[in-house]
């Protein structure tokens, strides 16, 4: 039985997807990115100011309001951490917990017993566009009804731009290589999910973490998918076209 669980993740991943069905079983917690804007969290949690305390007592008060809403009411904490994120987390946690020999150990004190899920997606230049699109567009998330569940900026077109889709892609398999470097180090062997399988079959792979996990999974029929698939045609005809400039 795992106290905790950590999403260990890249951008377009599925994430999103994943935090939404393991909330809706109401016994895997509530993960969000807890890590990112920490001052909107500290606000929605109505924390003291930082300036009104010192910066070790902000930390450990927000790590203690991240629990408690990570665990969502059950007795399993949840966090989803992207790879560019995780350094920051462990310079926090070792300036509450100092003198742990490996962030493993800093987060184990923190979290208690927990299980790495390594979300990952096999075709990086379809993740790299996916990025990109919703960096363009300003819509990162839809509803399987087509209505937008997130929009960080005014409605734009997307335009096909071969270099950025080259550094995106580089950037996606670079942290997706350090998040695998990171494990190794730390002795961890992860549950690995693919976007590719969560997308296609999302009852049968939450069924898979919530039995790692020890909690007793929904009824496949109760698993109703939060978030839809943004790719479409125009996604595949920017692949197709940076295959063929990539091999000019």
């Amino acid at each position: 039985m795992f106290d905790a669980y950590i999403m260990c993740g890249t951008p377009r991943t599925g994430s999103t997807l994943l935090c939404g069905l393991l909330a809706s079983t109401r016994t895997a917690g509530d993960p969000h990115s807890f890590y990112q804007d920490v001052a909107e969290w500290a606000e929605e949690w109505a924390l003291p100011h930082p300036e009104t305390m010192t910066a070790h007592e902000f930390d450990v008060a927000y790590l203690d309001a991240a629990i408690r809403a990570g665990k969502g009411g059950t007795n399993v904490f949840g966090l989803r951490l992207m790879r560019e994120n995780l350094d920051e987390l462990s310079a926090i946690l070792d300036g509450i917990f100092p003198d742990l020999p490996s962030d493993k150990a800093r987060f184990e004190k923190a979290f208690g017993r927990v299980l790495y899920i390594h979300l990952s997606r096999e075709n990086k230049l379809a993740q790299a566009v996916s990025l990109i699109r919703a960096e363009q567009t300003g819509l990162w998330h839809i509803a399987p009804d087509g209505t937008e569940i997130e929009r960080v900026a005014p409605p734009q077109e997307p335009r096909y731009d071969f270099e950025r889709i080259q550094h995106e892609l580089a950037e996606v398999e670079t942290y997706h290589a350090a998040w695998n470097i990171w494990f190794a180090k730390q002795g961890i062997v992860p549950l690995r999910i693919g976007y590719e399988s969560l997308s296609a079959n999302p009852a049968a792979t939450l069924a898979s973490i919530c039995e790692a996990l020890g909690v007793p999974p929904p009824n496949s029929g109760d698993i109703k998918p939060g978030v839809a698939k943004l790719s479409d045609e125009t996604s595949l005809d920017w692949m197709r076209r940076f295959r063929r400039d990539a091999a000019v």
